[in-house]
């Protein structure tokens, strides 16, 4: 068989196939008994909701950092969003908080969710304990068209305090990642 008659064929019955499922499940059209009486169908039952996989946590922080980090530095960690934002003045202040500024660099959206997390550190890089930020845009005003009042994504960005939580010590150092990044 040539190449040209088994592409025809196959063509063929492409268009076949289609018109065959129509008959076998009785979607045609109009059927010879149209327009006459019949007993009423059943209800449609509701489509089973759709349900998406469970949003995936951020890891957890490291146990300890080799090398251990220097007095007072503050660390970001590489991760989905950070090539979309930029951390700037971060310290870590006496009273044990991580304070910094972003600010988004990918586009010129508003920030609608946000989450920062940092993991302190001892002075010999032993995991004293994390604490995190969240910042979600709520309701209606969010999407409105309304004057927006909250953080930005451009112009002044977002000042944020991550307060340590549970500590085990007193930090000398901590590490910044960004789990949560929703923008318009």
């Amino acid at each position: 068989m040539s190449p040209l008659t088994r592409t025809t064929k196959a063509a063929v019955l492409g268009l076949l196939a289609p018109a065959a499922l129509l008959a076998l499940t009785g979607c045609g059209g109009p059927s010879a008994d149209a327009g006459q009486d019949k007993a009423p169908k059943p209800a449609a039952t509701a489509a089973a909701p759709v349900t998406f996989p469970a949003p995936r946590t951020a890891p957890p922080a490291a146990p300890t950092l080799a090398p251990a980090p220097a007095k007072g530095e503050v660390r970001i960690e590489q991760g989905p969003f950070t090539d979309r934002v930029r951390l700037t003045r971060l310290t870590l202040p006496p009273k044990p908080a991580v304070t910094g500024h972003l600010t988004i660099t990918s586009d010129v959206s508003d920030v609608l969710a946000l989450e920062l997390r940092a993991a302190f550190y001892d002075a010999t890089g032993h995991l004293l304990g994390t604490g995190s930020f969240q910042y979600q845009e709520e309701g209606e005003a969010a999407h409105a068209g309304d004057v927006h009042k909250g953080p930005r994504a451009v112009g002044e960005g977002i000042d944020f305090t991550i307060p340590a939580k549970n500590l085990k010590g007193t930090p000398a150092s901590a590490v910044i990642s960004v789990p949560v990044l929703v923008n318009e």
